[in-house]
């Protein structure tokens, strides 16, 4: 009895073993686009009251959870079944990605009288202590949790991808162990972000000239932050969508290989960089253009950018 224990004991820490140095490797495979989902996931929640941003941001934590618990037994569910349709899934996400992006930009640069007018509603929300701002925060959650989902996607079958040879349990440990990792880390991070200016009030209030010259710099930069989050997370859009695009055609994985062969770093990566992007602003366009022509001879209403 004790020798089958101390087996059973031997077995699971091999698999804990296993599946903490498969986690490290597929961490560093997905850092790229665990980058881009927080500047995706601030840059989604900001644009709330400051006393709503923490359970804006924990009610899109919740949402990205429930993601996470679909996703993790539906990508090993499809990889034993249908691996085929993992490709395929992505492709779709990806395209999405850069449809939402292109159709953000379009909304921002040809509907700027729009634009203007959706901004100059939020900040009268804002500035009015009785204004109901459910339905604005209702649209961010919804918007966040929905790009979460294809991002987290992107993670877990990339995850996957990482352990496709080792045991049931090798995988499904690796894949539960990348679901929280980065649902607590990104959502925590972004929970600091959203909270930066509050933390630098609270520092130039203080006594000691350090803490109100930390203070002072902490809310100048806050701003800055923000605005480089909210462009970083419509580059992110680009370029998640389009590393997915590029890479599940065979020739535009090609020509990108072609493109940066024989380059030195970083020169490489960011003429990598630059292609995916490309492919995904291109595709982007097409698919706004696609739509909003179909929309103009159905009648339909083009979905809103969030």
């Amino acid at each position: 009895m004790a020798g089958s224990l101390i087996l059973l004991l031997d077995d699971i820490a091999t698999v804990l073993d296993d599946v903490s140095v498969m986690t490290k490797v597929a961490v560093k495979k997905t850092a790229g686009v665990l980058g881009d989902d927080l500047a995706l996931n601030a840059e989604q929640v900001s644009g709330v009251k400051a006393s709503r941003e923490l359970p804006v941001v924990w009610a899109v934590a919740k949402g990205s959870a429930r993601n996470k618990c679909i996703l993790v037994p539906a990508a090993l569910l499809i990889s034993a079944v249908a691996p085929w349709a993992v490709t395929l899934l992505l492709m779709l996400g990806g395209a999405y990605l850069c449809y939402e992006g292109a159709h953000k930009l379009a909304h921002k640069f040809l509907h700027k009288e729009e634009a203007e007018q959706d901004k100059a509603k939020i900040k009268q929300a804002l500035r009015d202590p009785q204004a109901d701002m459910k339905v604005v925060e209702r649209d961010k959650i919804k918007g966040a949790i929905r790009t979460d989902f294809i991002l987290s996607a992107e993670i877990i079958v990339i995850s996957l991808g990482t352990v496709t040879d080792e045991p049931f349990l090798t995988r499904l440990g690796v894949l539960i162990a990348i679901a929280v990792l980065m649902t607590v880390g990104i959502y925590g991070l972004v929970a600091g972000i959203v909270k930066l200016d509050d933390a630098g009030r609270a520092l130039a209030q203080r006594t000691s000239t350090f803490a109100q010259k930390a203070g002072s710099a902490i809310l100048a930069f806050a701003p800055w932050l923000m605005r480089f989050l909210s462009i970083a997370g419509t580059a992110a859009m680009f370029l998640v969508g389009g590393g997915i695009i590029s890479h599940g055609i065979p020739a535009l994985h090609h020509f990108n290989e072609a493109l940066v062969e024989g380059m030195a770093q970083p020169w490489a990566t960011l003429t990598g960089m630059a292609w995916t992007g490309l492919v995904g602003v291109v595709l982007g366009a097409i698919l706004v253009a696609a739509i909003s022509a179909f929309s103009k001879v159905f009648g339909k209403n083009e979905p809103a950018a969030d």
